[in-house]
């Protein structure tokens, strides 16, 4: 029996910000150890005998960071879908469930979104392989979280008559939306309500079926989006008129809250979302105040809060049930019980058209990134840093010029007709509108100082003559 993982990964994680931002996503972070949130989903997966090599849907502008973090950790996908646009869980998993139908129907589905925690590992596998044995019957099976309390911030899923099959499984009498707090703590007295985890396990084909008899447009436009995808490098790109047509609605609406074959299988796995800054409090290191604390922190009188720094010293004195987040643009101060706020202020920003909630000031791209140093009228610092064997594309400005100055490595650089060696402590100068290419042809990291000068400054005055990454 294969088992095979289907990994989604296209979330925002506004109630994760400032860490948290469009470009960087919170799966992509190390929030709760030194890994990424996706890279912890795919290691608790080793192990397990019977798991086949993950499949992957990604936002498409993710791309590279995702590729990167699997080649990290030594994981090849067996696919890794680009979605052009958003449009929630049920198309996402249709595009795999599409997949892995085309050659085998009864292929087993491990449906699980990238930023979750899970504690006990050793109870998971135990949880995948008692749904996967279900599955093999055709039931459409949700993992539910045994309640650790009377959450309002999820929905549950309320269990029906054991199944004659497997005594660990139940039937679901149904699915509620996130309850207010009297309603929750019913459902926890009850016994008989789980917290909806938003795991699934089915066969690709029973999936398939579903979802063309509740929701056939969903399924109409994912099949036409598949269809018509390409290969790019090394990810598959789903077609972008066909997928942008197809309805945003998730995977419990669409299909699992309308079949009558849904089973779930109570777990209970050390799980949490990781839907907040609180909920990473309640799951960190605590020390004997209570204070769950990384980076430069020092504390005075404070208990019970969650104070991370990014880059610079956080001095935090006599506070208590707090959330402080610094990084190196925004700084979050919020009381614990507020922390879901935090997305009134990514809309803030949104209307202010800002950036902050955006990138963050260092900016990943697939040859290593660039960070913000200083900017004025008429000029701008960066740091770049080119991973080795990497390139830029041979591109030009017409509101700029630039003058490089390298700091470690040696740098290959093209500026016309030429092609120079830059050593450390050498420069070069990119007269405004000169082709040029930026290399490191060396075996350690280039870093580099780039100083831009000019009328306009904005990233989108490039225009890309060659590129491997094959960006427009």
């Amino acid at each position: 029996m294969k088992i095979h993982p289907v990994i989604l990964s296209g979330g925002s994680g506004t109630r994760l910000w400032p860490m948290s931002r469009a470009a960087l996503p919170k799966q992509l972070l190390p929030l709760a150890s030194d890994r990424t949130m996706l890279q912890e989903t795919l290691l608790r997966l080793q192990g397990m005998e019977e798991a086949a090599a993950p499949l992957l849907v990604c936002n498409s502008e993710h791309r590279f960071l995702v590729a990167e973090q699997l080649r990290e950790i030594g994981i090849a996908p067996d696919a890794l879908f680009l979605e052009p646009v958003g449009r929630n869980t049920a198309p996402a998993v249709a595009v795999a469930a599409l997949s892995l139908a085309a050659s085998d129907p009864d292929a087993l589905m491990l449906v699980l979104p990238a930023d979750h925690l899970i504690q006990d590992v050793a109870a998971f596998h135990q949880a995948v392989l008692t749904a996967a044995q279900v599955a093999q019957s055709g039931a459409m099976v949700t993992f539910g979280i045994v309640p650790g309390g009377p959450e309002t911030g999820y929905g549950y899923i309320q269990r029906g008559d054991v199944l004659k099959s497997n005594a660990g499984c139940y039937a679901v009498a149904r699915f509620v939306e996130k309850p207010d707090l009297a309603t929750a703590q019913d459902f926890l007295a009850s016994g008989d309500f789980y917290w909806n985890s938003g795991m699934f396990l089915f066969k690709a084909g029973r999936y398939l079926e579903e979802l063309q008899r509740t929701r056939p447009d969903i399924l109409a436009a994912c099949r036409a989006a598949f269809e018509r995808s390409f290969r790019d490098l090394d990810f598959v790109r789903l077609d972008e008129a066909a997928f942008a047509a197809c309805p945003s609605e998730s995977i419990d609406y669409a299909v699992m809250e309308h079949t009558a074959d849904a089973v779930v299988v109570p777990v209970d796995i050390g799980w949490n979302d990781i839907g907040s800054w609180s909920a990473l409090w309640e799951v960190g290191s605590k020390d004997a105040a209570g204070n769950v604390v990384r980076g430069d922190v020092y504390l005075d009188g404070s208990s019970n809060s969650f104070i991370r720094a990014e880059g610079r010293i956080v001095v935090a004195i006599g506070i208590e049930d707090m959330v402080v987040v610094e990084t190196a643009d925004a700084v979050l101060v919020a009381h614990k019980d507020q922390v879901q706020d935090v997305k009134k202020a990514v809309e803030h920003l949104k209307r202010m058209g800002r950036s902050e909630h955006i990138n963050h000031t260092r900016v990943f791209r697939p040859w290593g990134w660039y960070e913000g140093i200083d900017a004025g009228e008429r000029f701008q610092v960066k740091r770049i840093m080119v991973k080795p064997g990497e390139k830029l594309s041979l591109q030009m400005h017409h509101h700029r010029a630039e003058h490089w100055v390298v700091v470690t490595g040696t740098a290959r650089v093209t500026r016309g007709d030429e092609i120079l060696l830059v050593a450390e402590n050498q420069s070069t100068y990119i007269p405004l509108g000169e082709t040029h290419r930026l290399e490191n042809p060396g075996k350690v990291p280039l870093h580099m100082i780039e100083v831009q000068s000019g009328p306009y400054l904005g990233e989108d005055d490039i225009v890309r003559f060659e590129d491997i990454y094959q960006r427009g």
